[in-house]
């Protein structure tokens, strides 16, 4: 589908709001509660529920997001009390950094309030740092502002290269990065790609998404992203938020998105999380999902239409197949027929092939298969 016309028939991303308008949103959050104390009520905010009976897969537009159904926090409530302080200082805390100017990790979050409660009482605010992020991931949904506003990091996971240039405002300076000129290392794609991050140009024919660090550096090598103008982004694995969000925004600038990942569950899993989204951040919908991204591979097909794999295949585990089979539950992937078949045969044969085969005949054949696939339009949904 057309970004744009995703953006019409969805809401506009919540990305980037900027300083004024998530302090507003936080201060509109505060005042409210403060009235209904003042009005002797008791305090209360409602957000959609995060449970997985309320994630829902749109099939109009392809990806996954959160219901309609709510939850009340109540603070009169003694299953609720503690659970609704800890989101009110959450909301402080995020009001303080944006104030200040300053960015901390969800770990800095934690530890500026794990405080005790009072002299005589022996309990902490928070005791485990499982308690802060569930709160925060709260307080996203409760006011349709992403932690990133809140100027709050996660850690970098991610590396891109290729012929794109970003501005870069940081702590008051202004830096160009060039995706052309950073080396073997490439850039270190950061966990908050909208603040102060601006597209300023960008020449690529597509972008490309490699599983592995391992066969991105051996691409990067080659420079392959100079010889086919594209852009080559590793998630290192499962994408973060912020290689998603990136994915994401190249998207929308009308760039084909293409997946490159290990034969079996697990990679296709990684594909399916960037495309259609994940259960668990189902509720950041159309921001971190690319429902037009296609699959290259690596699939089961390509075992048999290159001899040399053959040879090369990896008997797939136990957790491979149950991996394999809960994917074939899911409407979103058992609504294709290549899918189906693919899942099914890795199910009969209970093999599975790494992306990392394809250096088995020479170590230049991996960039040869993308180019071949793209060419030929060999890909998956």
């Amino acid at each position: 589908m057309n970004p744009k016309k995703i953006e019409d028939q969805e809401q506009k991303t919540l990305f980037g709001l900027g300083e004024k308008e998530t302090l507003f949103r936080l201060e509109g959050f505060g005042k409210k509660l403060i009235e209904e104390v003042q009005k002797g009520e008791e305090p209360k905010f409602q957000m959609p529920l995060r449970s997985r009976s309320n994630i829902l897969y749109d099939e109009g537009m392809k990806f996954l997001r959160i219901g309609n159904k709510k939850e009340e926090r109540r603070f009169v409530s003694v299953g609720q009390a503690k659970k609704f302080m800890q989101t009110i200082a959450i909301a402080n805390k995020a009001k303080k950094f944006i104030s200040e100017d300053l960015h901390t990790s969800i770990r800095g979050l934690y530890y500026q309030l794990k405080v005790t409660l009072g002299e005589d009482i022996d309990e902490e605010l928070f005791s485990e740092q499982s308690e802060s992020n569930e709160l925060i991931e709260d307080l996203e949904v409760a006011l349709s502002v992403k932690r990133e506003d809140f100027n709050l990091t996660t850690d970098r996971k991610g590396v891109v290269a290729g012929p794109l240039k970003i501005m870069d405002t940081f702590a008051g300076e202004e830096t160009i990065i060039d995706g052309t000129k950073m080396g073997r290392s490439g850039w270190m794609i950061p966990s908050d790609v909208d603040n102060g991050m601006e597209f300023i140009d960008v020449t690529a024919k597509y972008v490309l998404v490699i599983e592995k660090d391992a066969i991105w550096q051996r691409l990067n090598e080659d420079k392959f992203w100079k010889k086919e103008n594209c852009i080559i982004i590793t998630p290192k694995g499962q994408a973060s938020r912020g290689t998603r969000r990136l994915i994401r925004k190249l998207a929308d600038k009308g760039l084909p998105i293409y997946a490159f990942t290990d034969c079996d569950a697990w990679g296709w899993y990684i594909y399916w999380t960037i495309k259609t989204g994940s259960m668990n951040l189902a509720y950041l919908g159309r921001d971190f999902a690319v429902p037009e991204m296609k699959f290259i591979g690596v699939t089961m097909k390509d075992i048999n239409n290159y001899g040399f794999l053959q040879k090369l295949t990896i008997n797939a585990k136990e957790v491979d197949l149950k991996r394999a089979e809960e994917m074939l539950s899911y409407p979103w992937i058992n609504a294709h027929k290549q899918w189906i078949e693919e899942l099914k045969m890795v199910l009969k044969t209970k093999k599975k092939l790494e992306q990392d085969a394809l250096q088995g005949q020479k170590l230049t054949f991996v960039g040869e298969y993308i180019k071949k696939k793209i060419e030929i339009n060999d890909l998956m949904p």
